[in-house]
């Protein structure tokens, strides 16, 4: 018997959404199968606690691939290892198992910006706030960096807060200094070498990747999460989405004489990053999930997307700042050191990505090698 079983999402929304290629109809995202056939593995329910999956329908994900889901012939899982050769499911794409027809429904609207710069850091403030106070707190810890997009996730709920990183990291101590200024319980993870030793297989055995990029960005969140959860709690609020909707990077400031960017303005640069989230998600994603913890990621909501995309590009990114309209939003909701703060990314913030760098070189794998760390990551694997 044909059933529907989505994550995200009732499937009214999503057939409505498919109707009308709504790319926000209200959601955090969401993926699945209509009109699926026999399960793979247990139904979930579309709750996010099994594997669910099946024969023939229709795959879908939305339009920033917020929820990943995977295909192989005539089959699909939540689960890339249910599958003998998965593939994953394109953003805002429709696959249909039966006929093979691989189509995009829904596409990023590309919004003129908004000339009123009040009235659009306030459509932010509001989305924002909305969004992250929605959140249930049954269950939630929050992953806290003491950045503003981290705080302004705390800010909206009553959790325990965490973090990830080396005694002498930036993360560790922007988020005590945070922490302190919220009023917030705030739980620390020091991390230590054997740590990432231990934990990189089981990274790379979530996120079927080696790249040490992915690996670094990976590692801190799944110990943050293993904590969390070894501590009770079944639900990780993340910041995860702010940098690439509000302007975070330093290749969107000046994109014209930036390699790393096609486009030549910071609008463009934005939009370039927005589309790199639906892989980033998905390495995020798979990787909670197996320390047992479901993501929760308010600054993802179609509210806040929407709000973000006319933003004009110097409420984007300046030469003096970036995220420049979510800072002016957040002022009043965390305090003005957090609203200002400056954060590095991830593995370069909890310090990973260092330590991967000399543990990978204790081990024997110099840095005149080829991919010196990568290696080292596929040595880890292989002593599993």
């Amino acid at each position: 018997m044909a059933r529907d079983v989505l994550r995200g999402a009732a499937p009214a929304v999503v057939r409505a959404a498919l109707a009308d290629r709504d790319p926000f109809p209200g959601t955090g995202g969401f993926a699945g199968a209509l009109d699926t056939g026999a399960a793979v593995s247990a139904d979930d329910g579309g709750t996010g606690e099994g594997a669910a999956g099946g024969r023939g329908g229709r795959v879908v994900r939305d339009v920033l691939g917020r929820q990943p889901v995977f295909v192989d012939g005539h089959r699909w899982s939540f689960e890339p290892g249910r599958l003998d050769e998965p593939r994953p499911v394109g953003a805002g794409r429709v696959v249909d198992l039966d006929s093979g027809d691989d189509a995009r429904v829904w596409t990023l609207p590309d919004h003129p910006p908004e000339s009123d710069r009040e009235r659009a850091i306030e459509a932010v403030r509001t989305a924002v706030l909305e969004s992250v106070r929605g959140v249930n707190d049954e269950g939630l810890a929050v992953a806290f960096s003491g950045g503003v997009d981290s705080a302004l996730v705390a800010s909206g709920v009553d959790a325990p807060c965490y973090v990830a990183g080396f005694p002498d990291s930036h993360d560790v101590a922007a988020a005590r200094e945070a922490a302190a200024a919220m009023d917030r319980d705030l739980r620390v993870v020091e991390l230590t070498h054997d740590d990432l030793r231990d934990a990189v297989p089981r990274v790379v055995a979530a996120t079927g990747r080696t790249n040490p990029m992915d690996v670094g960005i990976a590692l801190p969140l799944v110990l943050v999460a293993e904590r969390a959860r070894a501590d009770g709690f079944s639900r990780l609020a993340v910041g995860q989405g702010a940098d690439e909707l509000f302007g975070g990077y330093a290749k969107v400031v000046s994109p014209a004489e930036d390699h790393r960017v096609d486009a030549d303005t910071v609008r463009g640069a934005r939009r370039e990053t927005v589309e790199t989230l639906p892989r980033q998600l998905e390495r995020d994603v798979l990787a909670l999930r197996a320390a047992g913890v479901e993501p929760v990621a308010p600054l993802l909501d179609d509210r806040v997307v929407r709000a973000a995309l006319p933003l004009p590009g110097d409420l984007l990114a300046t030469d003096e700042e970036r995220k420049v309209a979510l800072r002016r939003a957040a002022e009043g909701v965390v305090p003005a050191s957090v609203a200002a703060s400056k954060k590095k990314a991830v593995q370069y913030g909890s310090l990973v990505s260092r330590e991967l760098d000399r543990l990978a070189r204790q081990a024997g794998y110099k840095r005149r090698l080829d991919d010196h760390v990568g290696q080292y990551v596929r040595s880890l694997v292989d002593e599993t």
